[in-house]
């Protein structure tokens, strides 16, 4: 297995000088319960730094959060439930997920996590998903076959071993290799290593630090990999992410060691994005 190579940034997709409002991607984020309030917020934070429009949807509580949050999130839209399929759609990668609820979570007013999501994933075969958090661990692998575009996946240990009904210790990257191919999709497996698999590549992104270990890093990391999946290739948008956000925690470690948040990783990163792609 190789390492990840940076070179690999330079086939980002870059806005042209001469583009409009909305021809530079367009991403909605699917998230968020009435036990996990946050998780939304740092997706949009960064996905909104990257593409033209976000589009976010949750229930009722928290899009009442976002509106109040509006001087953090001035790009995007809040979507009523009611609304979903109009956004869904127009946006061009959509990530749903994080922050929503297993099943053993579900409270009054929250989302069925894999009825949504596996409902969503059979409606619109040919949008471009990151599937996270909650919808990981809650719906049939099986459901992925039924996709016409290669999908981002992005567990951690816990929900790898949910979805794929398998021992993380006795993971191989053959084995990885293995699942990527029959389901189709990249696999973004994060840990102090990550490990990005397509159908037919594979590498390893190191870096980051114990500074990262800290709850809402995942969704940070979420929302890059779905701001970088509207304009690029599924492969390409998870390692770059993947890198990327390991260089945001080793930046911020440099200024405040290991003691910052998921709120200065999401603002790191479009610091670090700038250093990396100029």
């Amino acid at each position: 297995m190789q390492d990840f190579d940076p070179q690999l940034l330079k086939s980002l997709y870059k806005p042209a000088s001469s583009s409009h409002k909305g021809e530079n991607g367009k991403v909605m984020v699917i998230g968020g319960s009435k036990l996990f309030h946050a998780a939304f917020l740092w997706p949009l934070s960064v996905a909104s730094r990257i593409v033209d429009m976000v589009f976010y949807c949750s229930t009722e509580e928290n899009n009442h959060l976002v509106q109040q949050a509006k001087e953090e999130f001035r790009n995007g839209i809040i979507v009523p439930r009611g609304k979903i399929d109009d956004y869904v759609t127009e946006a061009e990668s959509i990530l749903i997920g994080p922050g929503m609820p297993r099943e053993e979570g579900i409270e009054e007013g929250d989302d069925d996590t894999g009825k949504l999501t596996e409902e969503l994933l059979r409606k619109y075969p040919d949008k471009k998903w990151v599937i996270d958090g909650g919808s990981l661990q809650t719906i049939d692998p099986q459901i992925l076959l039924s996709l016409k575009t290669m999908p981002i996946l992005t567990p951690h240990k816990r929900e790898f071993e949910t979805l794929f009904h398998t021992k993380y210790e006795i993971l191989d990257t053959k084995y990885l290799s293995e699942l990527a191919k029959k389901y189709n999709c990249v696999i973004l497996l994060k840990g102090e290593e990550d490990i990005v698999t397509s159908p037919d590549q594979q590498v390893r992104i190191t870096g980051g630090n114990a500074g990262m270990t800290k709850g809402g890093t995942g969704d940070v990391l979420a929302g890059l990999v779905v701001g970088l999946f509207a304009k690029n290739d599924a492969f390409t948008s998870a390692c770059a992410a993947s890198y990327i956000n390991k260089k945001a925690g080793e930046s911020l470690e440099k200024k405040m060691g290991i003691y910052f948040n998921s709120s200065d990783l999401a603002a790191e990163i479009p610091i670090v994005m700038k250093d990396l792609l100029s």
